[in-house]
């Protein structure tokens, strides 16, 4: 290995990293709000590839398939739940969240030519199509079992991969799938050449990153859903709707998975159980900065890009083995500071 191919390695690790961060930014964030450790979170960027591909490709999107069934439960059990609390004169809210807002961009899916429509439209399409998707497996998943301990919580997360994937599998097929460049070029510093694309991922993720910020540091309704995942008992007193901030927890971090798909999309081929790979990955990032800080899962994140990248120079075989050594010294260091934050507490009793 020389310096150019250092340099080579280093950009090739940062734009990867940079799709890990979008990814690990999610998984902090829908932690913070719900403490649901979202580890199957791969599997909405995996739908959000293989929905612009199909639009692309002038073929419905199977993604609509799943909005209908995901939407069909949500609504049964918003019935069901009114019904026990007797309370059907809401009814109409839910009717409209989980039924009206869900199959909007559905019906404009199957009406609309997509192969003749803009680039930016199908970008758009995609967007509206993988946001609902959410707050749907919030609903369906999640929120029946929102008291639940967090290990419980865990566990549900990684066991929603499988019917995600296998519905995946369904709809789109075992082809995998790649998407046309949203952007072409490339920028030359000197005998350094960096891809458009590659600047387009870095300019998301710092707005992003900097979205999030002011979201949760400098608004009410940020604070609010913060609130939510430190003392739910304490939230609603104030007036904060827990589950309310659940689903707006799981709509942005389903905004940030269309993103990291659109973003990815022509870079990598994408079949129908890559998203749980990807996903873990950017759990990794997250966990990095114990799955609460948002700096820390950027730094993790960028870290995890970076070895994948040199990793794979040396052997491809083991650029996973790499990347996934890394949770042994942070369980180790983790468990090490649990173990003094307990004997300093038993010294001061």
């Amino acid at each position: 290995m020389n310096f150019d191919i250092a340099l080579l390695l280093l950009r090739e690790g940062v734009a990867g990293g940079a799709i890990y961060a979008l990814l690990s930014l999610g998984t902090v964030l829908v932690f913070n709000i719900t403490r649901i450790a979202f580890v199957s979170y791969g599997d909405l960027i995996a739908y959000s590839v293989l929905t612009l591909a199909s639009i692309q490709a002038n073929t419905l999107p199977g993604t609509v398939w799943l909005i209908l069934i995901l939407a069909g439960l949500a609504l049964f059990m918003e019935i069901f739940e009114l019904y026990r609390r007797k309370r059907l004169a809401m009814l109409w809210r839910s009717i409209f969240a989980y039924g009206v807002l869900p199959c909007a961009p559905v019906a404009v899916a199957a009406v609309l030519p997509t192969y003749e429509l803009p680039m930016g439209f199908q970008i758009a399409l995609t967007f509206a199509l993988i946001l609902p998707l959410g707050p749907l497996m919030y609903r369906v998943v999640f929120q029946p079992m929102r008291t639940a301990s967090v290990l419980t919580l865990l566990m549900t997360a990684a066991v929603v991969h499988f019917p995600m994937a296998g519905l995946a599998l369904l709809f789109f097929g075992a082809e995998g799938y790649r998407t046309r460049e949203y952007v072409s070029g490339s920028l030359n510093i000197g005998s350094f050449e960096i891809p458009a694309a590659n600047i387009v991922v870095l300019i998301a993720l710092a707005v992003i990153a900097v979205g999030l910020y002011v979201l949760f540091e400098r608004t009410l309704w940020g604070k609010g859903l913060r609130a939510t995942a430190v003392n739910g008992v304490g939230a609603r007193l104030v007036g904060i709707r827990v589950a309310s901030a659940g689903n707006s927890a799981f709509l942005i971090a389903a905004g940030l998975a269309a993103i990291s798909g659109i973003l990815i999309g022509p870079s990598l081929t994408v079949y129908s159980d890559t998203g749980f790979l990807i996903g873990l990955k950017g759990f990794v990032g997250a966990a990095i900065g114990g799955i609460a800080s948002y700096p820390l899962a950027l730094f993790g994140s960028l870290l995890v890009g970076i070895i994948e990248s040199f990793g794979s120079f040396y052997s491809s075989a083991l650029k996973d083995v790499a990347v996934f050594a890394l949770l042994i010294p942070i369980v180790l260091l983790r468990g090490l500071s649990v173990h003094s934050e307990v004997e300093e507490e038993e010294e001061e009793l």
